[in-house]
């Protein structure tokens, strides 16, 4: 990366929001947070700005990226709102759930930001400095998570700073992450189908009792969230443990106690929230190895155990199973 910065530290103030969203304005970055985890910001209309986001982040261009926008109008001058979409957005915005969508051909997009998909990935932030930065700017930003890529998403300013110091302009520090899980993705079809291309804070079954019965089709990678390896802590990664093995790091659940837990009246949305927490702690611990309890497969642990297969995954061409 050829352009070094100087990472300023905002305050989640009028100030604070009156430079990051000057910063962006300006065609910079800014790690911004968000009621799931802090997303890397910068201005969705400019290809010199969002080249800026793979670059800090390391980023394969076949990825796409999410774009913020502030109220449904905002999005239905980039996508086909179609009425399931608009039902959605009426129950869920602001709010954990991203649509994948039909791109308005004349969209005000980078590129980039679609992969040259003919779909565009939208969501509307809850978080009240989030909302509080697109209302400022008026205009929609690309933000994907803040943080080099393969490696765990932030959910603290810290967390951002780990890995993008001196690669970005800004962080706006509003403190952690209430959901602390990247939001559910859903592609809505022209032919009447969709599909959930990331589980999130937002489980199947609610969106089966609006959308009635997913009709998946593997489309390959249409958003974030979908590559076999992701959200990786940098170390070997076992799952389901019982108990520490020598050179492991445990992260806890429920009954199994560990160097620090998830939840320990085993709550899957408190673990939801504390998970890249934890796995950042088992990251920078002195111990090679990182094990994790046992969390159950059902309304968000879903999503749960979805970030850490991706992140146990070996890299290709490794043989290690990483458990």
């Amino acid at each position: 990366m050829d352009r070094k910065y100087v990472t300023e530290r905002l305050a989640p103030d009028a100030t604070g929001i009156a430079r990051t969203a000057q910063i962006l304005r300006d065609g910079g970055l800014v790690a911004v947070p968000t009621e799931t985890v802090y997303g890397l910001a910068a201005r969705a209309d400019s290809e010199e700005a969002v080249a800026q986001i793979f670059a800090a982040k390391g980023r394969p261009s076949f990825n796409p990226l999410i774009v913020h926008v502030s109220d449904v109008q905002q999005a239905e001058a980039l996508v086909t709102m179609e009425p399931r979409a608009l039902a959605l957005a009426d129950r869920f915005w602001p709010g954990p759930l991203t649509l994948v969508l039909p791109r308005h051909e004349n969209a005000a997009v980078a590129s980039s930001i679609h992969a040259g998909l003919p779909t565009l990935a939208v969501r509307c932030p809850a978080h009240p400095v989030m909302r509080a930065v697109l209302d400022e700017l008026a205009i929609p930003v690309a933000a994907p998570s803040a943080n080099a890529s393969e490696t765990v998403s932030p959910t603290t300013a810290e967390h951002v700073l780990a890995t993008l110091n001196g690669r970005i302009d800004a962080v706006l520090d509003a403190g952690a992450s209430e959901r602390g899980l990247e939001s559910t993705i859903v592609a809505l079809r022209q032919d009447g189908n969709w599909s959930l291309l990331r589980e999130g804070p937002i489980g199947r079954e609610v969106l089966e009792d609006i959308l009635g019965s997913e009709a998946s089709d593997g489309r390959g990678i249409e958003a974030p969230g979908q590559m076999r390896r992701h959200y990786a802590p940098g170390k070997p990664l076992r799952l389901n443990a019982r108990k520490a093995e020598a050179g492991e790091f445990l992260i806890g659940f429920g009954a199994v106690e560990g160097d620090v837990t998830l939840s320990a009246a085993g709550d899957v949305n408190e673990a939801a929230s504390r998970l890249y927490a934890c796995l950042h702690l088992g990251a920078s611990s002195d111990k090679p190895r990182i094990a994790i309890a046992a969390i159950p497969e059902d309304d968000v642990g879903r999503a749960i155990n979805d970030r850490l297969r991706r992140a146990a995954a070996p890299r290709e061409g490794d043989q290690r199973s990483g458990s």
